[in-house]
Parts: structure tokens; sequence; C-alpha cells
């Protein structure tokens, strides 16, 4: 099999948040208390949704960013701006995680240009939905796992060299790991395996110092979902299955990710951290 899985182009997928109305809510929503101060982070799927709002709030506390994202260039070049306009320095690295050789080249791009990382944010994803099983191609198939869990293997694979004891890795896996999803089946089986690749690898790293945990974001309003992500009945009623009874935004998120990026979360690892709406759930 050759580096990467071919993309496939079922949708709009992942899709420009450029088009999306309403516009998601990424701007951080209190002043900067300095808490990743002189750090470097890298966040795939960065140029927009979660990741747009993890880039704003880890530059306005302090962290230069390197924004991992597809093919959204314009996404991309908007998020670039908003961490400088924190007085940030940020670079964006257009790569497909679900190749190893490109994750390596992310790496190496950071370094060079900031000469060290001490957050990852595994943050890129893909999905698409199906009502029957059989409906899912084996192509589909590949690719889904390919991006969403390959791809934290290869970009922690190809950061380990450069993580000393304090650094951090956070991964995005969902509710739909613990509850499934009858139209994301195989979405569902990546976050699954993220959650279980969370745990393992954080006691695969707690001894060297590095604190690995997750976080499972319920329905939140990014162009994942309205570009092709989920079927038009379930995108109608979006957000309204939970105790809250709307979706959330992406900067009712990224706080999670702020904790567990910092400090505050010293005492913890192999966790995951539920910004859902209300869904209890057994994480």
């Amino acid at each position: 099999m050759s580096d990467t899985v071919e993309m496939i182009h079922e949708d709009a997928l992942p899709g420009h948040e450029s088009a999306l109305e309403p516009k998601p809510e990424w701007q951080p929503r209190y002043p900067g208390s300095g808490r990743l101060a002189g750090q470097v982070a890298i966040v795939t799927g960065g140029d927009s949704g979660i990741g747009r709002a993890v880039c704003a709030l880890f530059a306005r506390e302090g962290a230069d960013i390197a924004i991992v994202y597809l093919c959204e260039s314009d996404d991309a070049e908007e998020t670039r701006r908003i961490v400088e306009a924190e007085g940030r320095r940020a670079i964006a690295i257009t790569a497909d995680v679900g190749s190893r050789k490109m994750c390596d080249r992310v790496v190496a791009d950071t370094i060079a240009a900031f000469g060290r990382i001490d957050v990852l944010v595994n943050n890129a994803g893909e999905q698409h939905p199906d009502d029957d099983i059989t409906d899912i191609t084996e192509q589909q198939l590949r690719r889904t796992f390919q991006t969403n869990i390959f791809g934290m293997f290869f970009m922690v694979q190809a950061a380990m060299p450069h993580l000393s004891a304090g650094a951090r890795i956070v991964n995005s896996t969902s509710v739909t790991s613990y509850q499934g999803s009858k139209e994301l089946l195989d979405y569902s089986s990546t976050k699954g395996a993220i959650t279980a690749f969370t745990r393992a690898l954080s006691e695969n790293l707690v001894g060297k110092g590095i604190r690995v945990n997750a976080v499972a974001p319920g329905p939140i309003w990014t162009p994942l979902n309205p570009m092709g992500g989920a079927s038009p009945d379930k995108l109608a009623h979006f957000g309204e299955d939970t105790p809250m009874g709307r979706p959330g935004q992406p900067n009712e998120v990224a706080p999670a990710y702020l904790f567990l990026a910092c400090d505050d979360s010293s005492y913890m690892s192999g966790q995951v951290l539920h910004p859902n709406g209300g869904t209890i759930v057994n994480g």
C-alpha cells in the first residue's frame, strides 16, 4: 500500500468555515493568563472548527502554533492571522496526516520554525454518513481509519524525538466513542480506537513525564457536519437530542484542550473530558 490511501471525494469534506452560515464561534471567551507562555503547539485540523478555536486560545495563552490542515488554505490563513493578532507566531502547513512522510515533514517544519514542541493536539478527522453498513466502501473505510487513528500514530511517532519530560499530547475522540452512531459506523469505530489509544499511550509515556489525555466533544457547530459529514435529517435537528437541547460552539470546547495542555492538569493522564451538552457517558 502507498503511504496514504487516495483521498475520497464522496462529499465536500472537510469543508470551508468561510462558507458556513452561521459562523462558528471560535473567539476565546476570557483574557489570557500565560498558561502556555513561550511554548510551541502543533494542532492538526487547526484551520477551522474546534482546531481554530484551540489555536486562538493557545495563542492567547502565549503559545506559538503550527497549524496543520488538509486543503482549506483560506481557512488556514485566517487562523494564522488570528494567532498573529494575539501576538504569537504561526506557520500553516498543508499535510495529509494519513501519510507518515507528511507527518514527518510537519514535525521537521515545526522544529525549523520554532525549535521545539511542547504540545501536540491530534485533532484532524473525517466522517462520512451511511445508513447501511454495506454502503461503506472499502476505500472510505480505509480512508477514515487512515486519517482518524493512523494519523495520530504517525504524528506521535514523528514528534517523539522532540518531546521531553513535561510535554503533553491531547487527542480528539468523540461522544460517539461511548454512544456509537448508527449512521457513522466507521467514524465511531475510529473514535473508540482513539480512546483506547489515549489510555494505552498514556501508560506507555507517563514514565517519561509525557502526559496523554483526550477530549470527547458532542455535537459541535463546525464545517464537518454541514459540509457533508451528517445526513440532511440529522443536520436539521443537530444537537437537539442533548440535555442542553442545542449544539455546542468551538469556543465552548477549546478550554478543555487548554486545561489538558497546561499545568492545571498536572495530575491527569489517560483521561477524557466530555464537553457534550450534558450527555452522561461512562468515560
